[in-house]
């Protein structure tokens, strides 16, 4: 061990050993002026990295011949907060990850590169200088109210107005050239001036909604206690007002000069989400997701941080974002598997919200149609307020479910019938339809009529899905593509036909029966169709005008979306989940199937839901149907309850993979053979203790061309789980074997797959 009277820098860097660096201070700076939080670069190996300040030392066990001076003190303050310090530890040492990694992908891209804060210029919009009064008045009589309102906006600020605030107003790039085109407006560049959020008077753009009883008394029991840490669960059927209630909570915030955080789980939200916003509050707002450039996300970051942006409206890494001042947070959605990162370190965002609200001491709200069985046993144990929203706002109703038996029918694209009448009853009456199907591409497979051969992935044990817009098959695990074979590869046969329905060819079958009949739009609304930047948003303003028409599409439609003319929703397949090999599918499948039909009826006119099934018989698909979610939930619960799986008991999945199985499978019995070890020497086994299931290969065990198995550790109580976690990693990271695969470890998993 050496001593260094110049202090030592304890750094972690973003490289995956499980531990800190000890470097010298760069030369002619004293650690003394120093603070844990700042960015440092340093050399490391062959190469400049940029690490995180932890602590300052005195004493190091590297000798102080082999010690390396720092190359630069990036940051003259800290970029991290102490409860952001104290939240990425934390994460990184539940979730058994890289403390320099996790801190990594709590920044920006820009500042983990490096990007010098103190030489921060914003650009801004300014008019003209040689502004052409003859545009102007072109801009006026041209079709084009939101170039007009911005135009309208930048004149009143003569010495410009920051990009970032033209954004969180709504006006986006494209909008402002478009108008620099014109002639009317020219960007500059100069250093930001900064308002914060509580400045802009006044707080509220319009007034909020008349709250019926029990929005009150929910927005009542939240904010009784905005000055210190609660978690509360918001239990609210689809369409019941959630939505309202978190606005006028963070309102609330707003108005103690607090800044709010809402997670939402998908980028397709946040349109809709910001729309919501922007209408209610006159404070800037922040958005963060993955869809933004990395500059654009440096700037929503900075900010939040600053306190100019009073609302951060994010995905799930946006549970990092520092705030100024911290008021509250909201996980909207709560139940959606988006909010678990299942690359790198795979934190819950969901999990962490808890712990930061603790860490800044304010409320956590967790909002939900179909809450998570993990925070419905935490609301049962009393350990989250629960607070139940029954009654659809304003004057609709919940919508009428009902099962239709497919069995021995004859299918048009998997659609029954009966509900085939009910869609085109439904166009009559100038409403809109949902048919859900969670499955992309024309077919989920190719068959050969002759000898019943399917076509598989080279690299994956799946079926290469069917596409006809381009007419390819693609495999949705590992992106592989090919043309369509001329015969089959087995029998010679050119015989070659779909098999199954996807949302393409449900979209064929639907044009051809109505869209041909009269002006009936069929939108397919999938990963496919909506690949462009904007189109989703496109889609949703065409939906919005409640012209008749027909909307077929997978999942991404049914988290959170409001489309008032959407009176039926068809859901063309609902048992798949119910006899998934994952103990969660039917948790997931329920809470999908009430997602989708919560579409239904969401404003004046009734709601109707046709659930298309070939298994009407089933005790869980019936409960839920006809029990709702409450007693469908319950029944789950008791189940795992008796068999001991979460939330009753806790898991780490150790997966690894290789181009071939042998080395991957020696490595995970190396792996259970050293566990076994501790758990006996360290009393760590036992009715409380853990268990070790496995090695045994995954689910899919191909993909991607590699082979993959996985080892369970589960224990009713975390303490034991963690305790061996922390012994067996580091001899894991010391077997020869992993130069050979890859391996990782994923705490709570979500998806056993």
């Amino acid at each position: 061990m050496s001593a260094n009277s110049s202090g030592i820098l304890r750094l972690a860097l973003p490289v995956n050993l499980r531990r800190l660096f000890d470097y010298l201070p760069p030369h002619n700076i004293h650690t003394g002026s120093l603070t844990p939080g700042v960015r440092v670069r340093v050399p490391f190996r062959n190469r400049e990295i940029v690490g995180i300040l932890i602590s300052l030392e005195t004493e190091s066990e590297v000798p102080d011949n082999k010690l390396r001076p720092a190359s630069e003190i990036l940051d003259s303050n800290p970029i991290f907060s102490e409860a952001l310090i104290k939240l990425v530890n934390w994460s990184a040492d539940y979730y058994h990850h890289s403390i320099g990694d996790t801190f990594s992908q709590a920044l920006p891209a820009l500042l983990r590169q490096g990007y010098d804060l103190s030489r921060e210029v914003h650009e801004f919009w300014q008019p003209a200088l040689n502004l052409d009064t003859q545009a102007e008045t072109a801009l006026s009589r041209a079709r084009a109210p939101r170039q007009q309102e911005a135009w309208n906006l930048i004149k009143q600020h003569q010495d410009g107005i920051s990009s970032e605030a033209l954004r969180s107003m709504g006006f986006d790039r494209t909008l402002l050239k478009n108008l620099a085109n014109r002639g009317l407006i020219e960007a500059i560049e100069k250093a930001p001036e900064f308002q914060l959020f509580y400045q802009h008077e006044p707080l509220l753009k319009s007034s909020p909604l008349v709250l019926n009883n029990e929005q009150e008394r929910a927005l009542e029991s939240i904010t009784c206690e905005m000055h210190q840490f609660s978690a509360t669960l918001l239990h609210g059927v689809t369409g019941s007002g959630k939505t309202e209630v978190y606005l006028q909570a963070i309102a609330h915030a707003l108005a103690n000069k607090q800044q709010a955080l809402v997670l939402v789980p998908e980028i397709g939200l946040t349109p809709q989400t910001m729309a919501r916003f922007r209408e209610r509050f006159n404070v800037p707002i922040a958005v963060l997701h993955s869809g933004l450039t990395d500059r654009e996300r440096l700037n929503g970051w900075l900010a939040a941080r600053r306190g100019e942006a009073g609302i951060v409206i994010a995905t799930r890494s946006g549970i990092f974002t520092p705030l100024l001042h911290p008021g509250i947070i909201i996980i909207d959605e709560e139940h959606d598997l988006s909010y678990k990162q299942q690359d790198s370190v795979r934190y819950s965002s969901r999990d962490l919200a808890l712990y930061r609200g603790r860490l800044e001491n304010i409320p956590v709200v967790l909002g939900s149609a179909t809450p998570s069985l993990e925070t419905l046993h935490n609301s049962q144990t009393h350990k989250f307020r629960y607070l139940q929203l029954q009654q659809r706002a304003g004057n609709a109703r919940p919508p009428a479910l009902e099962l239709i038996d497919i069995r021995n029918q004859q299918l048009q694209g998997g659609i029954a019938p009966e509900s085939l009448a009910a869609i085109q009853n439904t166009l009559k009456q100038g409403q809109q339809v949902l048919v859900f199907l969670n499955r992309r591409g024309y077919a989920p497979t190719l068959t050969c009529d002759n000898c019943g051969w399917l076509i598989d992935c080279l690299n994956c044990d799946a079926h290469l899905t069917l596409h006809r817009s381009p007419l390819h098959l693609h495999c949705h695990h590992c992106d592989y593509r090919q043309s369509i074979p001329n015969q089959c590869p087995n029998c010679h046969s050119p015989e070659l036909s779909p098999v199954g329905q996807g949302t393409e060819r449900t979209e064929e079958i639907l044009e051809q029966i109505f869209a041909k009949k009269g002006k009936v739009d069929v939108m397919r609304i999938d990963r496919d169709s909506m690949r462009k930047k904007h189109s989703f948003q496109e889609m949703v303003e065409k939906i919005h005008k409640g012209n008749p028409a027909i909307l077929v599409g997978t999942q991404m439609l049914a988290k959170g979306h409001h489309f008032p003319a959407v009176t039926l929703v068809v859901i063309v397949n609902a048992d798949t989940g119910f006899f998934s090999a994952d103990f969660r599918g039917a948790e997931k499948t329920g809470q999908l199937i009430l997602q989708v039909a919560g579409r239904a009826g969401r404003a004046d006119q009734p709601g109707k839901v046709l659930i298309q099934t070939g298994n009407p018989e089933n005790p869980q698909l019936q409960t839920l149907i006809h029990q709702g979610y409450d007693a469908f939930s319950r029944d789950i619960i008791h189940q795992r309850s008796t068999i001991g799986l979460p939330p009753f008991s806790h898991i780490a999945l150790i997966s690894s993979e290789a181009p071939n199985s042998q080395p991957v499978e020696e490595f995970l019995n190396n792996s259970a053979h050293i566990a076994r070890d501790i758990i006996e020497a360290n009393n760590l086994g036992g009715p409380e203790g853990v268990i070790i299931i496995g090695p045994m290969p995954a689910p899919m065990e191909k993909r991607q061309g590699r082979i993959r198995w996985q080892l369970h550790l589960q224990a009713r109580n975390r303490k034991p789980l963690h305790n061996l976690l922390y012994r067996l990693l580091p001899s894991m990271e010391q077997d020869p074997l992993t130069r050979k695969i890859r391996w990782s470890i994923d705490v709570d998993p979500q998806d056993m797959s």
